[in-house]
């Protein structure tokens, strides 16, 4: 097989932030034989390998990639019903996608065909194969409850293999394939859906939203469309003439922490008249009794305004929790702010945020530092 390697390719027009240096070497992957022998390719010349999607939730380095980048430009969708014991179907559809279908494209196709329980993750841009590895979820859902197999390739051996749900280790924003991301490459995942299911409504915003509220209960397309109108209103769609279009979405992971610790954040945030009573302090319950808070509301609180600038890049002006490059600007810019934000959180209130995104060539210090 002869690749199609090109040299010296600018990542930043690859990005959602439209930041980042230039690629050594850039293959483009339309099936799954290319991404191994890219993979193969790399691994003879001893380069690192960097696999690409939708550059939607990626920070790349001022100076680059020093290595091959392996875009993902697979294609394919396949939906199979699965047989109960009796003739009749038991209501579940599997849908298997490949890694470079686009995400919101496939949910689309879920929500037009009335299968249920993919509806509240409408609008969120990047490729199918990396919403397991950050298990993607919004408004009321992630990936991990409905994802029934992965399938992918172990760089070491190139062997392909399908990875059951437990064998992801998936958790909020987390996976086994984010804590080692040089193990697999994701090929394509299976998705176990409801036909004729209702949709979740899980999360109070979307719950309440005016157009669901008609009185009858709401339609996934119904849905969907609520969905991407809270998405639009806080900038969180990528949209032409959006001058908060070039980010990453949400920057920082939403604090996961033990009840007595949400407590004393609470108690902060009253001693330092931020809120007047503790219990107006957004927080969610979490699994294993731990509780979840807003990174959002942390940011605003700590002084952090929407529509901050420090030169090329700041805050959208939408939402807190979105840093934005708004052009000509570089990544040790962003960062920079990035840092800022985490430390009036940290200053302010003892805690500290993480970000969501994936640091490629790029360091992300404790605070103080």
């Amino acid at each position: 097989m002869t690749l199609p390697v090109r040299d010296d390719v600018p990542l930043a027009p690859l990005t959602t932030l439209e930041l980042g240096g230039n690629a050594r070497h850039l293959v483009e992957a339309a099936d799954d034989d290319t991404l191994v022998e890219a993979l193969r390719w790399a691994e003879a010349r001893g380069l690192p390998a960097l696999i690409l999607g939708g550059g939607s939730n990626v920070v790349i380095a001022d100076r680059g990639w020093d290595g091959l980048v392996v875009r993902v430009a697979t294609r394919g969708r396949r939906f199979a019903a699965t047989s109960a014991t009796s003739a009749t179907s038991d209501g579940t559809v599997t849908l298997t996608a490949a890694a470079g279908e686009p995400w919101d494209d496939v949910v689309a196709d879920t929500v037009a065909r009335g299968l249920a329980g993919l509806e509240c993750l409408s609008g969120i841009p990047g490729l199918v194969g990396a919403t397991p590895i950050q298990n993607v979820g919004a408004y009321g859902q992630e990936v991990a409850d409905t994802i029934r197999s992965v399938t992918v390739v172990e760089r070491a051996s190139k062997r392909i293999v399908e990875l059951a749900p437990a064998a992801c280790a998936f958790a909020y924003r987390d996976s086994a394939f984010k804590h080692d991301p040089d193990r697999f490459v994701v090929l394509a995942v299976t998705f176990a859906l409801r036909a004729g299911g209702a949709p979740t409504l899980r999360y109070r915003e979307l719950a309440e939203s005016k157009s669901l509220n008609g009185g009858t209960p709401p339609t996934l397309a119904q849905v969907r469309a609520a969905v991407l109108a809270l998405r639009r209103k806080k900038s969180m769609l990528i949209v032409d003439g959006d001058p908060n279009r070039r980010s990453v979405g949400s920057f920082f992971t939403n604090p996961i922490v033990a009840a007595a610790e949400a407590d004393a954040v609470a108690a902060r945030a009253v001693a330092l008249g931020a809120i007047a009573r503790a219990d107006e302090m957004p927080r969610w319950p979490a699994s294993g009794g731990a509780i979840k808070l807003s990174a959002g509301w942390l940011i605003e609180r700590a002084g952090v305004r929407k529509g901050q600038r420090r030169g090329a890049v700041g805050v959208s002006t939408a939402h807190a929790l979105a840093l934005v490059h708004l052009g000509g600007g570089s990544t040790a810019e962003l960062l920079e702010l990035a840092r800022e934000v985490r430390d009036a959180v940290h200053g302010r209130f003892a805690m500290t945020l993480l970000p969501e995104p994936t640091m490629i060539g790029v360091a992300w210090p404790p605070p103080g530092i």
